[in-house]
């Protein structure tokens, strides 16, 4: 792979041309996609958003929209560190070269804040109902299409896509209907930043949760989207032999959102009171007498032991216990920036030829810390009261959703009579499909084909477009309002 295509500035629609006065105080290409993301409704709806913890009156607690700005603030560090480091590992790409170390940290930044765009309402649980309810309704036998059972209308992916329904495909499904509408006002990126933002280059047949290979851990675009896929990777030049691989750059994002998930959201359950820092140290010293490799044994001690005596300077009230976690987590997130820029440049070669397949904590002198910062979240918070609750209404919420609006839409646009069976949507479902946002009907008959199979999925994904696309709140009161409940 090269920098010059993977760092391709070209768009899906050419953009808009600007006055010549312009020129004298140019934005590059790169600012203008940064600009357009934090304009667009889909990144302002992260706001009402749940990151880990139901959305309360607290200002302190994070939403996925202060989320996707920490991750793109931390990736950009990351890619100013792997362009700019004085260690005997800087790359030759980045010696002397403004060019790329200017442009690296933007585009981290920019898939930094759009990593969690397709995302449901109610966190990633809102996926898992989403893949369970068509899990279970492809086994219903009522749910046909003209007599046939849906599962045997849909081809093999398109049931795989709804089944394991991933919010890093819906990103990229976002992100790609702007090619639908060069009127449209879609955010229009440069094919740089998207490929970054693909952190799983696999389709829903091929991924496999338990493979060597990471980037198949998960689904990362829709059937809908492999044109689009296919075109990015040959832009970007990520495809190698029929095979697409990860981009560079997905390899710092991906670090860049762990980073945030096991500091950011350890504070926050700090200050929810879910553990004590007692509760914490006891939990990590357990955790790294499991630990069989001295050396990362050493380093990891070395990191508990910092915050001991941090607390030992304390008052260890819970303002002070506070105040000595979060100054701890900024001295943490320092530590796993620093080995994760060591990694990328340490396994350069094979980053950029593909063969890559671990992520950047791998084989460094803080592997296991990253795990044990990452399992205190299933310790302490996973089992609270406000999430499982939150789990158990988003549960009860999509699913109803889906129950009115998958069915309505079954034999929308598609009315017709088979053997003396007429097939019409109601009267109920009309008003069910009145609901649904313009621009989805509109996006579903931009993409419509002459394949009756295919427009049925794609109905179905202009429903998970509707549901994914809203916020907490506004899901919850659809959802009351249409069972009487407000």
């Amino acid at each position: 792979m090269e920098w010059n295509k993977l760092l391709a500035l070209n768009t899906q629609v050419v953009r808009e041309e600007e006055p010549r006065d312009f020129e004298k105080y140019p934005i590059s290409d790169l600012e203008t996609d940064y600009k357009a993301i934090i304009s667009s409704a889909a990144f302002r709806r992260l706001q009402d958003k749940t990151q880990v913890f139901p959305l309360d009156k607290s200002d302190f607690v994070r939403t996925r929209l202060t989320h996707s700005i920490e991750v793109s603030t931390i990736a950009r560090q990351l890619g100013i560190m792997i362009t700019r480091n004085t260690s005997q590992y800087l790359q030759e790409d980045f010696k002397n070269n403004s060019k790329y170390t200017d442009e690296i940290p933007v585009v981290l930044s920019c898939a930094g804040l759009l990593h969690d765009l397709g995302n449901p309402p109610f966190g990633h649980f809102g996926e898992v109902v989403i893949g369970e309810w068509f899990k279970k309704e492809f086994k219903n036998t009522n749910f046909k299409f003209k007599g046939k059972p849906v599962a045997k209308v849909l081809q093999e992916q398109m049931k795989k896509d709804l089944e394991n329904f991933e919010g890093n495909a819906q990103a990229l499904r976002i992100l790609s209907k702007v090619k639908n509408k060069e009127e449209g006002y879609d955010v229009n990126l440069t094919y740089g930043v998207l490929n970054t933002l693909i952190k799983y280059p696999t389709n829903s047949i091929d991924f496999d949760a338990e493979s060597e290979d990471i980037k198949k851990h998960k689904p990362g675009y829709f059937y809908a989207e492999r044109n689009t896929m296919e075109y990015i990777c040959m832009i970007t030049g990520t495809k190698n032999k029929n095979e697409y691989v990860r981009h560079p750059l997905v390899y710092l994002m991906e670090a860049a959102d762990d980073i945030a998930y096991a500091t950011a959201d350890l504070e926050d359950a700090v200050k929810k009171g879910l553990f004590s820092l007692n509760q914490f140290i006891d939990y990590f010293n357990r955790a790294i007498n499991d630990i069989t490799n001295l050396s990362h044994k050493k380093y990891t001690q070395e990191l508990i032991s910092d915050l001991e005596k941090r607390l030992e300077g304390s008052d260890r009230s819970t303002e002070g216990d506070l105040v000595a976690f979060q100054k701890w987590m900024e001295y943490v997130r320092k530590w796993l920036m620093y080995i994760v820029s060591y990694r990328f440049s340490k396994s350069y070669d094979d980053i950029m030829s593909g063969a890559f397949k671990q992520d950047m904590f791998y084989e460094t002198n803080h592997q296991e810390s990253i795990k044990i910062l990452k399992g205190a979240m299933k310790e302490f918070v996973y089992d609270n009261k406000e999430i499982l609750k939150l789990e158990l209404s988003a549960r009860k919420i999509i699913t109803a959703l889906l129950d009115d609006f998958i069915y309505a839409v079954l034999y929308w646009d598609a009315e017709s009579s088979v053997e003396g069976e007429e097939y019409r949507i109601s009267k109920a479902d009309k008003k069910l499909i009145n609901i649904i946002s313009a621009n989805y009907k509109e996006d579903y008959r931009c993409a419509k084909t002459d394949n009756e199979a295919e427009n049925l999925y794609l109905r179905f994904l202009m429903v998970t477009d509707y549901i994914s696309g809203m916020t907490d709140s506004y899901a919850k009161n659809l959802y009351q309002e249409l069972n009487g409940l407000k």
